[in-house]
């Protein structure tokens, strides 16, 4: 599973865009590194680089987390949303920009709030690993009126649920 995150909306849900940005952004990287030696799943962190950024979009590798910055003139929403493009059902994208996760979802990708995330980012980093309960934090569709057995969830929640699992 690939997991495309929203760098400063991931940063942003925590503490808000004050302060030292590049010590958040050194911490948020940290963070990351250790979960995904710890889940095994790939990591991509695009950061925004439109206002004072480089000509070229310009990527990174930081032990095993690929970090891009978006080219200057070019938000970091869009390099989300073509990466999700590009890796399709195959993705998970962090951000809690409604564009975003409407471009991700239509393409099969699962969207999760950043808030959801950092939740699970602080709890890896703290030994602490989420219960079964815990998972309704991450689901933020409302349930929709659907026909059929009402006790079973919609194709695409059960989806979406599964591959939560794996975060």
């Amino acid at each position: 599973m690939h997991i495309v995150i929203d760098g400063y909306n991931l940063i942003g849900s925590v503490n808000g865009l004050r302060g030292n940005l590049e010590a958040q952004r050194r911490h948020l990287l940290s963070q990351l590194q250790q979960y995904e030696a710890t889940k095994g799943h790939t990591v991509t962190v695009v950061f925004d680089g439109w206002r004072s950024g480089w000509v070229n979009k310009v990527k990174e590798t930081h032990e095993r987390v690929n970090v891009i910055y978006s080219r200057q003139g070019e938000k970091a929403d869009d390099v989300v949303a073509r990466l999700a493009r590009e890796m399709g059902s195959g993705c998970v994208v962090v951000s809690s920009d409604r564009e975003v996760r409407r471009a991700a979802e239509a393409v099969g990708a699962v969207a999760v709030y950043a808030g959801g995330f950092s939740a699970r980012l602080r709890g890896i980093e703290s030994g602490i690993l989420f219960k079964e309960e815990d998972r309704a934090e991450f689901s933020d569709s409302a349930p929709k009126e659907k026909r059929g057995n009402p006790r079973r969830l919609s194709k695409t929640e059960r989806k979406r649920r599964e591959r939560l699992k794996k975060l």
